[in-house]
């Protein structure tokens, strides 16, 4: 199973153009609002018509703009699963399970279903009358028993609060495990891609900026706005010094790094990369400006000693012990050279 996506559409204010080529495997759209993440799923599904491009989905082609072909959503064998699981209030569990394909699904199959995803026991009830996890357990079933080629889904958890959404996590990773077929998810929680997902394509801004298997993304996002949304906090504008160093200008310290410099305007550490170490290079005395307790860490706020002029702090994520042990007001660190991201812009 394969998709080939390149698509270009031209919205007030706004243009999409992207390009994906996705095997069978589970793929992650991470992105701002707006970018186009959703724009791109039901471009897919044919509620969208792009202006110009082609999407085949395996052999066949689902849209292509010279050739006039332009398949209706239902021809098209795709599943979306909407953000707001888009299910009929009139209609029952059982009902909106099978709505599309009531007479070409056995009543077994429903049965299956409606055991499959734990609805049994509310089969008869109404949207309104279960809850928000059987809710998207409905419009999950509902999408599979169309039996798609690609199964997509728009924001499934953003309804959802932190433990059902740990919980429904778990008995995706079962579908997906079992869905034979090509799989994009759009989400905004960085962890949660990573979980679900072998590859992450950033977007941005209508466009497909950085696209690569989940580790090779995290690793080495490649861009400011990639860094930001796989979760690093410290981000500063960057001159080159030589082949070896670089200017931090917002944090006003000399780094050494040992990634090519490729013209990068901006370098960042992860919060939780920095240690509390002494090394000849990239070590810095610092004081601690302010300290943020999270649930199982501190996030201490560091201002570099050395610093000659207004800059910007620098977060540290560290151990709530080891924090009680060496809490101090000033505290040396380390930047180790190989976790320095260089970035453009």
């Amino acid at each position: 199973m394969s998709i080939y996506i390149d698509i270009h559409k031209k919205f007030s204010g706004f243009n999409l153009d992207i390009s994906l080529d996705i095997a069978n495997e589970s793929l992650a759209i991470l992105g701002a609002s707006g970018c186009g993440k959703s724009l791109t799923l039901k471009s897919i599904a044919g509620i969208i018509k792009p202006d110009s491009g082609k999407i085949i989905l395996d052999d066949k082609i689902l849209f292509d703009s010279d050739k006039k072909i332009n398949l209706p959503p239902q021809e098209r064998r795709t599943g979306l699963m909407f953000q707001n699981y888009a299910l009929f209030p009139n209609m029952t569990v059982e009902e909106n399970i099978c709505v599309s394909q009531k007479n070409f699904i056995a009543k077994s199959e429903i049965n299956e279903a409606l055991f499959k995803f734990g609805l049994e026991g509310v089969r008869n009830l109404y949207p309104s009358q279960i809850s928000g996890g059987q809710q998207q357990r409905v419009s999950l079933a509902r999408t599979l028993l169309s039996r798609p080629k690609i199964l997509m889904l728009d924001e499934p958890f953003a309804a959802l609060d932190s433990h059902l959404r740990f919980q429904m996590e778990r008995e995706l990773l079962k579908i997906f495990d079992d869905f034979t077929g090509s799989i994009i998810l759009v989400s905004h929680n960085r962890d949660e891609a990573f979980r679900l997902c072998e590859k992450i394509a950033v977007f941005h801004n209508g466009q497909v900026e950085i696209f690569g298997t989940k580790n090779e993304v995290f690793n080495s996002p490649r861009t400011k706005n990639a860094a930001i949304l796989t979760g690093c906090k410290n981000i500063s504008r960057a001159e080159k010094i030589s082949d070896s160093k670089i200017y931090a200008i917002d944090w006003d310290i000399i780094l050494n790094y040992r990634e090519n410099y490729n013209d990068s305007k901006f370098i960042g550490v992860r919060m939780h990369s920095i240690k509390n170490e002494s090394h000849e290079i990239n070590s810095f005395d610092c004081r601690v400006l302010q300290v943020i307790e999270n649930p199982f860490s501190f996030t201490v706020m560091l201002i570099p000693l050395s610093a000659k002029k207004n800059v910007i702090p620098i977060g540290w994520e560290i151990d709530k012990n080891l924090w009680q042990q060496i809490k101090s007001e000033v505290v040396r660190v380390y930047i180790p050279p190989e976790n320095i991201l260089l970035l453009k812009e």
